[in-house]
This record gives C-alpha cells, sequence and structure tokens, in this order.
C-alpha cells in the first residue's frame, strides 16, 4: 500500500470575488521510503500541494490519505493528532522558540502530545547527535548559524518517528556550502529511517539530486521522473544546474 494517496485533488481560492485555481487535479502515489523533490515555477501550486499533504489547509475536492486514512473527511482534532504523530514539517524558516534551547525545541511536538519528559529528552538528545549537535543542546536559536538552526527544525521533525517529512524550501535561506550539508543531511535520515521525504524546491542542485522529481505547472502534474539509484548508495549531490532541467 502506498504511504500517500492523491485522487483528483483541486483546490480554489477566493480572490477580489473571483475563484483562484491553484490546483486543478491532482493525482500521485508515494511509496514508503521515497526521497522526492517537487519544482515548478512560482505560482504553479507547490507550497499550496505541501500544505494539502501536511493536513495544514484542505483541498476544495478530491482525496487524500496517508498511511490509508482519509484526511478529508477527518475533523480538527483528529487532524491536529495526525499531523503530530505521522508528518515531521521543515520549513524555510526554522519556527524555533527563540526562548528554548536547541533540546527543548526538539522535544517540542513530544511536550504536546504529553509524552514523558525525560524519555523525550533521551530521544532529543540522540537526534541532535545525529545532526551533528550533540554540543550544541543547551544554546538557544540565536546562538547558532542558519544551518545550525535548520539541523535542530530537522531533529524536531523527526521526534515522534513520522513516516513521512515535508520540508518547503527547507535550503532557501542558506549558504551554497550549508546547503548541501543539509541535503546530504535529507539523504542520510532517509537511508537510516527509511523515512519517506517530499521536498519542495527552487534549488536546481538539490532536485538534480533526487531518485524522483515531480514537476507542477499551472495548478496540474506536469512530469513525473524517476531516476535509478544504486540501492544503499547516497545520491550524489550535483555540481550545478545544469542537470536541473526544467526545475526553476
Amino acid at each position: 500500500m502506498p504511504l500517500v494517496e492523491v485522487q483528483d485533488l483541486k483546490k480554489t481560492f477566493q480572490h477580489m470575488g473571483k475563484d483562484l485555481e491553484v490546483l486543478r487535479g491532482i493525482d500521485l502515489t508515494l511509496d514508503e521510503g521515497e526521497v522526492v523533490a517537487i519544482v515548478g515555477p512560482s505560482g504553479a501550486g507547490k507550497s499550496t500541494f505541501l500544505h494539502i499533504l501536511g493536513t495544514l489547509d484542505l483541498p476544495t475536492s478530491g482525496r487524500v490519505s496517508i498511511g490509508g486514512t482519509d484526511i478529508t473527511k477527518l475533523g480538527s482534532s483528529a487532524l491536529a493528532d495526525l499531523r503530530n504523530e505521522r508528518i515531521g514539517f521543515v520549513f524555510q524558516f526554522h519556527h524555533l522558540l527563540p526562548e528554548f534551547d536547541a533540546l527543548e525545541n526538539v522535544i517540542m511536538p513530544g511536550m504536546i502530545g504529553g509524552l514523558p519528559r525525560k524519555d523525550l529528552e533521551v530521544r532529543g538528545r540522540k537526534l541532535l547527535e545525529e545532526v551533528g549537535l550533540s554540543q550544541r543542546a543547551t544554546h538557544r536559536p540565536g546562538e547558532l548559524s542558519g544551518g545550525e538552526q535548520q539541523r535542530v527544525a530537522l531533529a524536531r521533525a523527526l521526534l515522534r518517528e513520522p513516516k513521512l517529512v515535508l520540508a518547503d524550501e527547507p535550503t532557501g535561506n542558506l549558504d551554497s556550502g550549508t546547503s548541501r550539508s543539509i541535503h546530504e543531511l535529507f539523504f542520510e535520515i532517509n537511508q537510516r529511517h527509511g523515512t519517506t521525504i517530499v521536498i519542495v524546491t527552487h534549488n536546481g542542485e538539490l532536485a538534480a539530486s533526487m531518485p524522483r522529481i515531480i514537476t507542477l505547472k499551472d495548478g496540474l502534474l506536469h512530469s513525473d521522473e524517476r531516476r535509478p539509484q544504486n540501492k544503499g548508495k547516497k545520491p550524489e549531490i550535483a555540481v550545478g544546474l545544469s542537470e536541473a532541467k526544467g526545475v526553476a
């Protein structure tokens, strides 16, 4: 069974008294353990699509199933529980809480879920070690670099061991060297945990390294390219934009 199933997904917004069709009928499936880039021009509906997958927004019509659960049939409370337990988020802006240190930010989803703090701290420290920040657990966001803050955000996304991690322009505010290290970290997390990762990006270098590239255009699925990968081998990060045909 696919982890995610999307059928005839449509989303319409009201703008100045007129209907604005952002998504116009999308069908696709995502299998467990996939790493996927969603690309396309600005206004293609990429972020809207990601927000619907993450239950942050609901479609106007169509069906979205995550792990066999049709999210379009859930109430707000059930959606919040599903979001907290099954989905991890990484955004362009880290959304870390400035008054809490790195470890506290990582364990926040578990605290919201009412889990024992002692157990959460053990897992949080392990995750910070995984993302290379074991020595920064007591540092607040203002004491961390942009790349370090994004690593904290990724650790936070993994706290509840979600099957699905959604990332919206996760390296949009980072320099090229830091971006490359974050890209590699996504692949390492996928290989280590089998986490399905979906990344919306304008970064051609990142997209060109992905085993699957979904292109949206004018609210429709324009192309769905799968690239063969050597099992157990991390994809090489491309060195330029030339391979990312049609990404920008």
